[in-house]
């Protein structure tokens, strides 16, 4: 068991499809226990295998919902049915998203309302529930790292325009990088004690 580096936008395994799980056995149940621990020490509400460096079609969650879900869990080789995603722009307070492979930084983004996962837990069995909400856009911007985009990838001209700035500012965009979550200092400024709803980092503003 242990806390893991996170990889930042410019490794080349956040930006490929991960693969699917084939055997689920105790290394598959390490992984899973490494990205929760990370996670937690990254104050995230979820996190991809790409994300640690590895290809693997697995992400992991601890978020409180409402829709009879439990609040921490994993999901191996996920399949989501998305709602409609609505055309209007996005609204900066209502809408921001983090991550923390793009750290320290924030941008709106819209999602589907609702979305139907599919998939496996850590021991190979199915599973099935519908997120809503909040909980939805964990989902969907987990579901993206496997498939080698970041919400970065999504956003509209205005704020894709800002993230490159900031890409370029941070000298990201390069192989290698990383950060040490509960060494480095935390980039969504969390404190110890701090266990806010940052997804990843999503910024659920009232939430």
């Amino acid at each position: 068991m242990a806390v893991r580096p996170i990889t930042i936008w410019g490794e080349p395994v956040l930006h490929r499809r991960a693969e699917e799980v084939t055997v689920f056995d105790d290394a598959l149940r390490e992984l899973i226990t490494d990205m929760h621990e990370t996670s937690d020490a990254a104050h995230g509400v979820g996190l991809a295998a790409p994300q640690i460096g590895v290809g693997l079609r697995v992400f992991v969650y601890s978020f409180a919902n409402d829709d009879g879900v439990p609040p921490r869990g994993v999901v191996v080789n996920p399949r989501l049915t998305l709602s409609k995603v609505s055309g209007s722009a996005p609204d900066p307070h209502e809408h921001e998203e983090g991550c923390l492979s793009f750290p320290g930084e924030g941008y709106p983004l819209q999602r589907a309302e609702w979305v139907k996962v599919e998939g496996f837990d850590g021991d190979g069995q199915p599973l099935e529930f519908t997120a809503t909400g909040w909980f939805a856009r964990v989902m969907q911007h987990e579901y993206d790292h496997l498939d080698g985009r970041l919400y970065v990838d999504r956003l509209i001209d205005r704020y894709a325009k800002k993230a490159r700035r900031a890409a370029r500012r941070h000298g990201w965009g390069v192989p290698g990088l990383t950060w040490m979550p509960g060494i480095d200092p935390d980039p969504f400024g969390h404190g110890d004690g701090d266990h806010g709803h940052d997804d990843e980092h999503v910024h659920t503003h009232g939430h």
